[in-house]
């Protein structure tokens, strides 16, 4: 049977260029699997998870394992994947004979261990699920049986598995509490919005006032956010929930996702660049600050920290701030003339993601699940985690991340009130919002 392919033969680009369109693909099937010039292209869900197990003589390769990971929640929950795998893996096989049974556990050991560990390792999120960390802990009894080595490397891979855990609660606790601050110092300016505005000179200047390391800080909150995004996150993002109780199941017992996350600080750096901005009374103020935010767009992009950079952009260019005319004559723009023409990646990587979910079915008619689809979303996804392994080379500035994370901004109103406070309205539409903003 041909064997899956690893990435790096997977998606050369000689497999599909012009070059071979004189001759026609070899097609292949091997029980419930189709195979195009030696690639696997698409299958049977059982079959596919029959691909999945090791056996004494045989261990999936890594690129298919990430790949099925990633794609089987469409069609399975990850707990009715485990149920099967380690059925498959173990109690199939059982002979009655407890020498014999002992001995197969033996061999098998090692090959169930590795497959346990890519999967935890790499999708350890699945295993909040109570019935996840139950099949792990069972699997380890059922190890214990033939062989002492791999019950403690199973031990070992669940001790690890619950720090990562672990980890992971307290980073959405902090994001919890940082939002709910957050909240809390947005709230006064919000019931002062309709009668005076809370505005003042002293601004973020006062706290830091050199770009490269406010750049610095902003990379360290994006490469943290990034860090804790889970390669399922994208498949849940985009997939069609099928009316089924178990898979709807899966997809609300998350907490709110992490990709979620990072995208709302998107949103929240982008309304407090335009706050702060808009917050200062005085126009030589505003200069100033307007200032400092092109110089820090322009050493994020030096830095590489694309994402900032469009945040900064995006604040920059809200209505609130783009029509403050007599403001933007002070401030040298060229720098960021020359820094609107850059493309975030990461927005750029969500297209790309939705786009290939919109333009390719996820099972073909013939009932097979389309394996190229997700063979091209798991080349994608491995590219982001190669990114999210990234580490932030900066030193911290405790005040300038606690400021970032969570000083009061804006809502969509109060910057436009704010705005016509600092530049009054230039035409008839302008005063009417105006006058609606203040009422």
């Amino acid at each position: 049977m041909p064997q899956t392919t690893p990435y790096s033969s997977k998606f050369n680009p000689s497999t599909y260029s012009s070059s071979h369109s004189h001759r026609q693909p070899v097609e292949e099937n091997y029980g419930g699997l189709h195979y195009r010039d030696n690639k696997l292209v698409s299958g049977s869900l059982e079959a596919l998870i029959q691909l999945l197990v090791p056996t004494v003589d045989y261990y999936p390769d890594r690129s298919y394992i990430f790949t099925f990971l990633l794609s089987s929640r469409l069609f399975l929950h990850p707990f009715e994947l485990m149920s099967r795998v380690c059925y498959l893996c173990v109690d199939h096989h059982r002979v009655g004979d407890p020498q014999t049974d002992k001995k197969r556990i033996r061999e098998m050991a090692p090959k169930i261990v590795q497959l346990l560990t890519e999967w935890t390792e790499t999708f350890p999120y699945d295993f909040r699920d109570e019935r996840m960390m139950r099949s792990l802990k069972e699997m380890t009894h059922r190890l214990a049986f033939g062989d002492e080595l791999s019950r403690r490397a199973m031990q070992r891979l669940i001790q690890r598995l619950l720090r990562k855990l672990t980890t992971l609660g307290q980073y959405e606790e902090s994001l919890a509490t940082s939002s709910a601050t957050a909240a809390a110092m947005d709230r006064p300016l919000a019931l002062k919005s309709k009668q005076q505005l809370v505005r003042r000179d002293d601004c973020v200047l006062n706290l830091c006032d050199d770009p490269f390391v406010f750049a610095q800080q902003l990379t360290h909150i994006e490469m943290e956010r990034l860090g804790y995004i889970g390669p399922e996150e994208f498949v849940r993002a985009f997939a069609q929930k099928r009316p089924s109780d178990n898979h709807k199941s899966f997809f609300s017992k998350r907490k709110a996702s992490n990709l979620e996350a990072y995208i709302e600080w998107f949103n929240r750096l982008s309304y407090l660049i335009a706050t702060e901005i808009c917050m200062p009374v005085k126009k030589k103020h505003r200069a100033r600050v307007l200032e400092f935010f092109i110089d820090v767009a322009q050493e994020c992009f030096n830095i590489g920290n694309f994402n900032s950079l469009m945040a900064i952009i995006t604040g920059m260019n809200m209505n609130p701030v783009s029509r403050l005319k007599k403001t933007w004559n002070k401030v040298n723009t060229d720098k960021f003339d020359i820094l609107v023409i850059v493309i975030p990646f990461f927005s750029l990587f969500i297209k790309d993601i939705y786009f290939l979910n919109e333009g390719c079915v996820n099972r073909l008619p013939n009932g097979h699940i389309n394996f190229e689809k997700f063979w091209e979303l798991a080349k994608q996804v491995s590219e982001f985690l190669s990114w999210r392994q990234v580490v932030c080379p900066f030193e911290r500035d405790r005040k300038t991340l606690q400021y970032l994370i969570s000083a009061p901004v804006f809502s969509e109103d109060e910057l436009q009130l704010a705005s016509y406070e600092s530049e009054g309205p230039e035409n008839n539409l302008e005063r009417d919002t105006r006058r609606s903003l203040s009422k």
